[in-house]
């Protein structure tokens, strides 16, 4: 059996054009990045307990099984006009941003104040007398 040259050739073609122009797997757009600042300040000096989220959980699961390898504590000085403010970037900060201070085992009733920032704009501020939640989420 014979095979015609026209049968041939668009297979040839085509064959070398996917060797030549490999075709790229699709990808889903790279999700947007939002900068995302905590502020804790007091009235009052106080060594504090902060929890602060540092990095965001691929799936909730993740979170759910080991809370502290994404929520942090740091025990830190806190004074009038000194706070403590840490920065990252998420792409879902509505779910995920947090920071939460308190006065752990310290005597004193400093009045925690928070701020939690996105893109440049305060989205939540938050007071406490002993301790302080900034959240978007309603944990």
């Amino acid at each position: 059996m014979v095979m015609s040259t026209r049968l041939l050739l668009p297979g040839m073609v085509l064959a070398a054009a996917t060797v030549i122009f490999p075709v790229a797997p699709a990808h889903a757009d790279d999700p947007v990045m939002h900068h995302v600042k905590y502020t804790v300040s007091v009235a009052k000096p106080i060594y504090a307990d902060i929890y602060y989220l540092d990095q965001e959980p691929a799936i909730f699961a993740d979170y759910s099984h080991n809370p502290y390898q994404f929520v942090p504590n740091v025990k830190v000085d806190i004074a009038p006009g000194k706070p403590w403010t840490y920065e990252l970037n998420l792409a879902k900060p509505d779910q995920w941003a947090l920071v939460t201070a308190s006065t752990g085992t310290e005597p004193g009733t400093p009045m925690f104040h928070c701020d939690l920032t996105v893109d440049g704009k305060v989205v939540v501020s938050n007071d406490g007398p002993k301790g302080v939640l900034c959240s978007i989420r309603h944990w």
